[in-house]
């Protein structure tokens, strides 16, 4: 489901007309350290590793739509900066990844 959903939101991206290639195969980056990370956490708490997974989606979405709006973008993404929260000692690389993805998709400008 975790390796689905942000297989899917790669697939997302690389669809954006508006963005170059290098954005596109940065946030893919991106995406692809956070599933390894997602993936690991997985096994010890399944019930994070989901939210973090479905903040990651929503995100997305709020943030590539066309006619989306600024309030849900921003809730969206503190939505997924939030799903790490405590995690800071346990999976350090896991936050930084999940700070690198809010901000990436922040700065997309769409």
């Amino acid at each position: 489901m975790i390796e689905d959903t942000l297989a899917k939101l790669d697939s997302r991206v690389r669809q954006i007309s508006v963005l170059s290639d290098d954005k596109k195969n940065e946030l893919g980056a991106l995406l692809e350290t956070l599933k390894d990370e997602v993936v690991a956490l997985s096994e010890t708490k399944a019930g994070d590793a989901e939210s973090i997974t479905r903040f990651a989606e929503l995100s997305t979405h709020e943030v590539t739509r066309e006619d989306g709006s600024d309030r849900l973008k921003t809730l969206s993404l503190e939505g997924l900066s939030a799903s790490v929260d405590g995690f800071e000692v346990s999976h350090p690389r896991l936050v930084q990844i999940v700070n690198s993805v809010c901000t990436s998709l922040a700065n997309l400008g769409i």
